[in-house]
């Protein structure tokens, strides 16, 4: 394992605070947490890009929607969130729903596998993350943690416990 760096010139650390050393270790950051998924996703053997589980999470956690809305989510255009959708009911793993409504309006929602593949990464990157912070346990006090979870909910993310909310409106639907 390496050694976490020292506060330097370049290092973040309370001598050096202010808003570009706070994005430079995002940007750290999230190079490891994108690290994190882009293995655990490689680990359990999905035929499934991260763009792709992204969209997958999108519907676990916001539950069916249209391909326009996840492309919204993901900051794609919407002919791309169509492509991408396209081939993810093709591998099974969501499922077209048409509106009882509008038969015009189709939606999408996450079939068992495509939950399954969701809840098999989240379960590996958890228990990765379990084995850094205890590697790094000295670190995590309450402000890191406060601030961790202030920028998540900045960046329109849910806690945890209600993540799986969008799957559970209709996991016991018929695939």
């Amino acid at each position: 394992m390496q050694a976490l760096p020292s506060a330097g010139p370049d290092r973040a650390g309370p001598e050096n605070a202010g808003p570009e050393t706070a994005v430079q270790a995002l940007m750290l950051a999230s190079r490891a947490f994108v690290g994190l998924t882009v293995r655990a996703l490689a680990a359990v053997e999905a035929d499934v890009t991260l763009p792709q589980f992204r969209a997958l999470v999108v519907l676990a956690v916001r539950g069916t929607l249209r391909s326009a809305d996840i492309a919204e989510e993901l900051q794609v255009n919407p002919s791309t969130g169509t492509r991408m959708t396209d081939r993810l009911a093709a591998k099974g793993l969501v499922r077209r729903v048409r509106s009882t409504d509008d038969r015009r309006v189709v939606r999408l929602r996450l079939t068992r596998a495509g939950h399954d593949i969701v809840e098999q990464v989240v379960a590996r990157r958890r228990v990765e993350l379990e084995r850094i912070v205890a590697a790094t346990a000295g670190i995590w006090q309450p402000a890191v943690t406060e601030a961790l979870t202030a920028f998540a909910a900045a960046a329109g993310e849910m806690p945890e416990q209600e993540w799986w909310l969008g799957w559970r409106q209709h996991e016991n639907d018929p695939e």
